[in-house]
């Protein structure tokens, strides 16, 4: 079991509350391991990280292993194409036609629909969108994407009438990016996104170049989703098991736009410092007011930006975004009132992220517990915490 990691450097909040409960739920097997940090606009506030990141050899976890983003990669991929939107690149209310020659949705669509989930775009199931690391180097995207879209060629709802999530929205932004930029979705995040906040490769990115440093995922072996696995996972994805747990083998998404993150609660930690500062590097302040602004349809208004999803309690609202999929499960969250933010990030497909971070944050945030908008209130109890 590792011991509770901290920063490298300055002086961090002593918060033994917050590692009482991490450490707690790490040591009764809630998870196989955890990063959590907190960051404010100059510095790290607090930073556990305790755990195993591979069950099987009992490799710890550490501050530098890195996990998979999944969604969460989305927020990222939105500042992305604000900052072609900000270069006059990209329209915010282009129609999706103007950058994408093939798609079957029509003309309506537009860049900012895709970007708040309210273009109609469908949202089958993605958990089979994913390929085995070793066939990385010989995957097609494009032939993905075109497979995909021929078997979902119909809109769910016309466009701009109401919010409903879709993971093809986000892969056809990463195209437009694309088209825009003239480089690689992948590429563009690394050079335009990730190096401008000095975040280092090994912190957040793409690929999965060094597998020693990456954690394994996994699935709790006596649960629902692992008894349906065989029908939802590849086969070839589903790893031995290793007490309550089934690993669940390296892979990528086959959407990097959608979810392809790869990257350690540090790495997109340092995204979030860059978001709580006087002046963000990525783009203008008034494009940054764009990213926060909520939106709407025509029904009325919507807990979304134009990346992030809204969360409130009655008190000062807040940003968020989860991700989740096969052996990972994470959530990174905006306090811009009380100017912090949090990172999350798990080993465990199921772990309640939310739940926990409804239950720690507040300690940093200053405010009562917080309700995700939409939802009920997720209580206190460390122990109904999975």
């Amino acid at each position: 079991m590792a011991r509770p990691g901290r920063a490298d450097a300055g002086e961090l909040m002593p918060d033994t509350h917050a590692e009482r409960v991490l450490g707690g739920l790490v040591q009764r097997g809630k998870t196989p391991g955890l990063q959590y940090v907190v960051v404010d606009a100059a510095s790290t506030r607090f930073e556990y990280c305790g755990g195993s990141a591979d069950l099987g050899s009992g490799r710890p976890m550490t501050p530098g292993t890195s996990m998979m983003a999944y969604s969460m990669s989305k927020t990222i991929t939105a500042a992305a194409v604000l900052q072609l939107v900000e270069t006059g690149a990209v329209g915010l209310d282009d129609p999706v036609g103007r950058h994408l020659d093939r798609q079957p949705y029509g003309g309506e669509i537009t860049v900012r629909q895709l970007l708040t989930h309210t273009s109609g775009v469908p949202n089958p199931i993605p958990l089979r969108w994913v390929h085995a690391a070793a066939r990385h180097g010989a995957f097609d995207e494009s032939a993905a994407l075109g497979e995909v879209l021929r078997r979902y060629p119909r809109l769910r709802f016309p466009p701009g009438t109401k919010y409903a999530y879709s993971n093809i929205g986000y892969w056809l932004l990463g195209r437009i990016v694309e088209h825009a930029s003239g480089e690689s979705f992948t590429a563009y995040v690394r050079d335009r996104v990730l190096r401008r906040l000095d975040i280092p490769a090994d912190a957040t990115g793409s690929a999965l170049d060094e597998p020693s440093k990456h954690a394994d995922g996994y699935l709790a072996r006596f649960s629902l989703p692992n008894m349906v696995s065989p029908w939802l996972i590849d086969a070839a994805l589903i790893g031995p098991a290793a007490g309550r747990w089934v690993q669940i083998r390296d892979h990528y998404l086959n959407g990097p736009a959608f979810g392809g993150l790869v990257g350690t609660a540090r790495g997109f930690a340092a995204f979030l410092r860059d978001q709580l500062g006087a002046h963000s590097r990525l783009f203008d302040d008034a494009t940054r007011d764009v990213f926060r602004e909520p939106q709407r349809t025509t029904r009325g208004p919507i807990p979304m930006t134009p990346g992030w999803h809204i969360g409130s309690s009655g008190h000062a609202p807040w940003l968020y975004k989860e991700g989740g999929g096969g052996g990972f499960h994470c959530m990174m969250r905006l306090y811009p009132a009380a100017g912090i933010g949090t990172v999350l990030m798990t080993n465990a497909t199921a772990f309640d992220v939310r739940r926990l971070l409804d239950l720690v944050d507040p300690h940093f945030a200053g405010a009562p517990r917080r309700e995700q908008a939409g939802g009920p209130g997720t209580g206190a109890r460390i122990d109904a915490i999975t």
